[in-house]
């Protein structure tokens, strides 16, 4: 990565791309980023009907290396997800957490040929790397890579995009799958997976090629380049999480709806840090829970808005929202305590001084469209 003399943001190794394509830029987690390039609706709508490429450089990529048996175990006791069943050629979502159940950041990890990797969030990689480092570092060689580029291809279109770049075996891989693959000559790592819900993949370039390889995908009629924005609305209409929006060290996996990802046997005998929280809530429930949430007109509800019931109590708060283009219109996501977590439960929202209708809705928004197959995994 590329330090900006003019304002010290980080580059990721496709700024010049961006510049080329006209894309609006920001500061972003330390990053001069793309905002948008056409607009953050079109973008959004050529995702889901074709394929979007978003570079997301930003991210952090944690190699963790060791006797593979160690370094599942390792893990083990910094999240509450199973790793040493977790097969070669693999990857899940899982959490650090706290000693107090909360999620210090969210992440995928994948157990590759190289080694575990894990791809954190841009704005907690040095806590995350500090976290690792104090809690595991003498067991297991931690690593962040510096050379590497992180682009997702998303969209129905998208593994047929890359397998027609001379990568047939994409077609083959199921959601979560991840393999070494080579683009144009250039060894990647590729898995079927990203954060928009639907179908595509996440690869992983070195750096020196990532252009080439990004433009190689552009060049095909079916892709457009994506910004954050639209990258923004589609995760929020899958429902899927933003760390410092919908997670953050005061809030749990439990209370984020997130116990899928913490297999049974772990939700079951603990073992991680934080687990005795996170047990407890299991057992005997949590005082707050997210839910969806919709509008009941054309105003979108925004992070940060407060919701009360009918008879003025409190009902929790709004932790993302926005509009969805795909749905055309507003969609959010909330903390609200059970009692009031049923689909259909009517509640006012404070947008900015003004009272908004809004009502708990299911989550997604926008349904899923990941290539899955069943495999059981403990």
């Amino acid at each position: 990565m590329q330090a900006s003399d003019e304002d010290e943001l980080l580059r990721t190794p496709l700024h010049g791309l961006h510049a080329d394509l006209g894309a609006k830029l920001v500061p972003f987690a330390g990053y001069d980023m793309p905002l948008q390039y056409e607009g953050v609706v079109a973008e959004h709508l050529h995702t889901r009907t074709a394929a979007g490429l978003f570079d997301v450089s930003h991210m952090g990529v944690i190699e963790l290396r060791g006797d593979t048996q160690h370094v599942a175990e390792a893990l083990e006791t910094v999240m509450p997800s199973a790793f040493t069943t977790l097969r070669p050629g693999r990857q899940r979502y899982s959490f650090l957490t706290n000693e107090q159940g909360g999620i210090i950041d969210d992440l995928m990890v994948a157990n590759t040929a190289a080694g575990f990797v894990a791809v954190v969030n841009a704005s907690r990689k040095a806590v995350d790397l500090a976290h690792l480092e104090a809690e595991i570092g003498d067991r297991v060689e931690i690593a962040l890579r510096n050379d590497i580029a992180l682009v997702a291809v998303q969209g129905p279109a998208a593994m047929e995009v890359v397998a027609d770049l001379g990568v047939g075996a994409v077609r083959a891989m199921n959601f979560m799958d991840v393999a070494e693959v080579a683009i144009a000559g250039v060894t990647c790592s590729i898995s079927r997976s990203g954060y928009t819900g639907e179908d595509g993949c996440e690869i992983t370039i070195p750096a020196e090629a990532a252009e080439q390889i990004a433009r190689l995908l552009l060049a095909d009629q079916r892709v457009s380049p994506v910004g954050l924005g639209a990258r923004d609305t589609l995760r929020l209409e899958a429902g899927l999480c933003l760390y410092g929006n919908d997670l953050a060290v005061d809030i749990s996996p439990v209370e984020a709806d997130l116990r899928w990802a913490m297999q049974k046997r772990r939700r079951q005998n603990g073992g991680f840090i934080g687990d005795t929280a996170i047990l407890d809530q299991l057992a005997n429930g949590v005082e707050r829970t997210r839910v969806g949430i919709r509008a009941k007109g054309r105003r979108p509800v925004r992070d940060g808005a407060t919701l009360r019931t009918s008879s003025d109590e409190d009902a929790g708060f709004v932790s993302s929202g926005g509009f969805g283009p795909s749905v055309d219109g507003p969609v959010a996501m909330a903390y609200v305590p059970p009692a009031l977590s049923d689909v259909g439960t009517e509640l006012i929202a404070d947008v900015r001084g003004k009272d908004v209708a809004v009502a708990v809705s299911t989550l997604p928004f926008s349904p899923h469209r990941y290539h899955r197959y069943h495999r059981k995994e403990s």
